[in-house]
């Protein structure tokens, strides 16, 4: 199942550092299959509170995440991200095709019996 590294960052400082990080990234993901769905957008807001820029990674499954950014390549270089913005970055699980909300109720909510 499709999973995704995922950062929401602020305050990036676009210097030497995040530069370098920027330019080495991309090596880091092809051994691993991981694709750019989104970098760096301005969410639009539409309720709540999510500020900063967004950063979404595709992998084919949560082991080649997991994989990649345990890399010695990634882990060269990501603290430079870490040093160089706020925020954080997380890995999730993506769901299956024909996924529906309801779903979700099954594994949280014991069955009525």
């Amino acid at each position: 199942m499709t999973a995704y590294a995922i950062a929401n960052l602020r305050n990036v400082d676009l210097g030497a550092e995040i530069q370098h990080y920027l330019l080495t990234i991309d090596d880091t993901l092809t051994p691993y299959g991981g694709r750019f769905l989104v970098h760096g957008s301005v969410p639009e807001r539409m309720d709540g509170d999510f500020p900063g820029v967004v950063v979404v990674i595709e992998f084919a499954d949560l082991e080649r995440a997991h994989a990649w950014y345990a890399s010695p390549e990634y882990q060269a270089i990501a603290d430079l991200r870490v040093r160089n913005s706020e925020g954080g970055a997380v890995i999730v699980d993506g769901v299956p095709e024909g996924y529906r909300a309801a779903s979700f109720l099954q594994q949280v909510v014991a069955p009525e019996g």
